[in-house]
C-alpha cells in the first residue's frame, strides 16, 4: 500500500469533520467545548480508516486526555502508521471567533514522525528560498539578513510571526530594531509555519518559543512544501528534562525538518475552522456547510487546495458559487 496515494484524500475527510464539529462552537466562548467537539469528530473518522495507527503527537498523555492521547491505537486495520493530530489548533481563538484556527493532521509510515514530549521548543521557521541559509544559533538580525537576501529584498520588507507572549518581549524588540515588522498572533503556530512557506501570505518567517508537538506538525507540512524548521527543546523542570531524555532527545541539539519529520511517506491536511490567511473557515447554510482544506503529500509532490460542499439534510439545496 502506498500510504500517500491511499490516504491523502482520506485524511482531508478527517480534518473536515473535526472542523465542522468545532466550528459549531466558534464564538461561543467555551474553548473546552470547541476542543471536545473537534477531538471526538476527528477520532471517529480516524477509526474508519484502513490503517493500524498509533498517535505519537496528540492531546496529551493517556491520563491527561480521554481521546487522541499519545499511544492510542486507531483505525480498522492496515499498514502501521504514526499519527500526529491537533483537532483544533487555536481553541481560544475559535472560542472567541477570531481568525486562523484550523484542524490539523499528519500521517507517516512507522517512525516517520518524531515522538516529541509536550514541552516548549524554540523555533525558527522559513520558506523554501531561505531553507538552508539560516541558523537558530545566529543572532536574530543575522537570520533576518539571510532571509531578506534569499528573497532578494530588504530586511524592512520582512514580516515575522511571533506568538504574543510576555516571554517574547526581547525577541520582538530585536526583530523591530533590525528593521523587520512583527505580526503577533494569539495561537496557531502550525498554520503560521505554513504561511511562511507559501507565497502571497505576506509572512516570511516564524520565530519564538511554542509547543514541541506543534513543531512536529509544522515540520511535516514544511517538508511537503520545501520550507525549513530549526528547533531546540526547552525543558522547564527536571521532570520535563527526564521525559525528554527518555524519548531519546536532548536540549543541547538543534533539530531540523528531517529530524522532526524523517518519514519518506508523509501526508498532511488542514481544514479551516475560522477564516484565515490561507484557508477560509467553515461556512454554514441551510442544511449544509462549505469547508476549505489544504492536503499535501511529500513523496507524491502534490499540494491540493480543496473546496468542499457538505449537504447534511436530504433534499438540501444550495446554489454553488466560486
Amino acid at each position: 500500500m502506498n500510504i500517500e496515494r491511499e490516504l491523502v484524500l482520506e485524511i482531508v475527510r478527517v480534518t473536515e469533520n473535526a472542523a465542522l464539529a468545532a466550528s459549531r462552537h466558534s464564538g461561543k466562548g467555551n474553548k473546552h467545548a470547541v476542543d471536545q467537539a473537534g477531538t471526538e469528530a476527528m477520532r471517529t473518522v480516524l477509526n474508519e480508516l484502513e490503517i493500524s495507527g498509533t498517535v505519537v503527537i496528540g492531546e496529551g498523555e493517556m491520563d491527561e486526555a480521554p481521546m487522541l492521547y499519545i499511544g492510542e491505537r486507531l483505525g480498522k486495520g492496515g499498514p502501521e502508521v504514526d499519527i500526529a493530530v491537533d483537532p483544533v489548533e487555536g481553541t481560544n481563538i475559535t472560542a472567541k471567533g477570531q481568525p486562523n484556527s484550523v484542524a490539523v493532521l499528519a500521517i507517516s509510515e512507522k517512525g516517520g514522525l518524531f515522538h516529541a514530549p509536550d514541552i516548549y521548543m524554540e523555533k525558527l521557521i522559513v520558506g523554501p528560498p531561505a531553507a538552508g541559509r539560516v541558523d537558530l544559533t545566529w543572532p536574530v538580525s543575522a537570520n533576518l539578513k539571510a532571509i531578506a537576501l534569499s528573497l532578494q529584498r530588504s530586511v524592512e520588507d520582512l514580516v515575522v510571526v511571533v506568538l504574543e507572549r510576555p516571554r517574547h518581549e526581547k525577541l520582538i524588540q530585536e526583530i523591530r530594531e533590525a528593521g523587520a515588522r512583527v505580526k503577533l498572533i494569539g495561537d496557531g503556530d502550525v498554520i503560521a509555519a505554513i504561511s511562511a512557506a507559501i507565497r502571497g501570505t505576506g509572512v516570511h518567517a516564524v520565530m519564538g518559543i511554542g509547543g514541541a508537538p506543534e513543531g512536529v506538525l509544522a515540520a511535516a507540512a514544511l517538508k511537503c512544501l520545501g520550507g525549513e524548521i530549526q528547533a531546540r527543546f526547552l525543558p522547564e523542570t527536571e521532570e520535563e528534562r527526564q521525559r525528554l531524555h527518555a524519548m531519546g532527545a536532548s536540549e543541547d541539539r538543534i533539530y531540523r525538518t528531517e529530524d522532526l519529520a524523517p518519514g519518506k511517506e508523509i501526508v498532511f491536511a488542514a481544514t479551516g475552522i475560522t477564516d484565515g490567511d490561507i484557508l477560509e473557515g467553515v461556512r454554514f447554510f441551510g442544511g449544509g456547510a462549505r469547508t476549505h482544506s489544504l492536503a499535501m503529500g511529500y513523496a507524491t509532490r502534490v499540494v491540493r487546495f480543496i473546496d468542499t460542499v457538505h449537504l447534511f439534510d436530504r433534499g438540501a439545496r444550495v446554489t454553488i458559487r466560486v
